[in-house]
């Protein structure tokens, strides 16, 4: 019998990309505290009148435009790198995978694990930069699961991953399938977070007030801008990009106090510097999902287009890449 239970968790999927199945989502999404962080009336409000019902069949047509044969990408992605790494683990070891919103739900797995009687939980929430909205909204719901077990094993949480040498040389491997040369600019994208978000993080002051591009300190290592940053500086140095030929960006934003600069306006003023070909990596996911195949690859390249560009080629998450899969497996064997 398995001794140790691997959680693999990643943020979620509508059951479908049907309307009612995107509207679910979105409400369970959106109405998450650590990621609508307002007043419980506001968000109540805002989300439930406001964004979900305007917002739901919009999305079911980008959803329908993601979907494949086989289901949602983050889910037929997760499946096999669950697979490959209980293969690699082997027998001691029991590996699972959940969703942070709907299905398979944490609750779900975790009543499955625990059912199973394991010595040791090991949680790896699928971020490999901390913020509240993700790593922390899940970290958070696991905890709320098992504080109410009779019996609580051995629990280890992996908060953030950005610095493991095996993840780096994962996005080194999967980047090398392009020469960035042949491209005029890099473009690293991470999702957006309001600024609000990162500045929560520390006792005194703001995040612009810690130099967060340049370093990862004591004081700044949960920042999410930083873990950001140094992701960069690690990849650009693996892959040989000098400073000049890249910018880090940040994609998905719903307003102007989120952090900059946004992606979208950094792919405009590329083209109007001339720019033709540009190399896009998104290193915050794991697995290919709406915001790398159908917001860089699909939006940016005709936004791109629209102002003199040519070709936006975005390098495709790390999805069960097999050094990605080692990654993994070193990341359970350390902890």
């Amino acid at each position: 019998m398995a001794k140790t239970t691997v959680l693999l968790i990643n943020l979620g999927t509508p059951d479908s990309p049907s309307v009612g199945d995107v509207r679910s989502y979105l409400s369970q999404f959106l109405n998450d505290p650590r990621v609508i962080d307002i007043p419980w009336l506001l968000r109540k409000f805002l989300v439930n009148l406001i964004i979900v019902p305007f917002r739901a069949p919009k999305s079911a047509k980008i959803y329908q435009k993601l979907w494949t044969p086989k289901g949602s990408p983050i889910i037929f992605h997760g499946e096999k790198v669950k697979a490959l790494l209980q293969d690699r683990l082997g027998a001691e070891y029991s590996v699972e995978l959940a969703m942070r919103y709907k299905n398979p739900a944490i609750s779900d797995v975790l009543e499955r694990v625990r059912k199973s009687n394991p010595d040791r939980i090991v949680v790896i929430p699928l971020f490999p930069q901390y913020a509240s909205a993700s790593t922390g909204s899940a970290l958070q719901e696991v905890m709320e699961v098992v504080r109410n077990w009779w019996v609580i094993p051995q629990l280890t949480l992996i908060s953030q991953y950005w610095d493991h040498p095996g993840f780096i040389r994962a996005l080194v491997e999967r980047g090398r399938q392009y020469d960035w040369r042949q491209y005029d600019h890099v473009l690293f994208s991470y999702h957006g977070l309001p600024e609000r978000q990162v500045d929560k993080i520390y006792d005194a002051g703001l995040c612009a007030e810690h130099d967060c591009q340049h370093r990862v300190t004591e004081e700044n290592k949960y920042c999410y801008k930083a873990a950001c940053y140094g992701t960069t500086r690690l990849l650009a140095q693996g892959l040989g990009i000098p400073s000049e030929n890249y910018t880090v960006c940040f994609q998905s934003r719903l307003d102007k106090k989120w952090l900059r600069p946004f992606s979208d306006r950094v792919i405009v003023e590329q083209a109007k510097k001339g720019v033709r070909k540009l190399l896009v990596f998104s290193p915050a996911f794991v697995a290919d999902c709406l915001e790398t195949t159908i917001e860089i690859g699909d939006e940016y390249q005709q936004l791109f287009t629209e102002h003199g560009g040519e070709k936006v080629q975005l390098v495709e998450s790390l999805n069960d890449h097999p050094v990605w899969i080692e990654a993994l497996e070193d990341l359970v064997k350390m902890h």
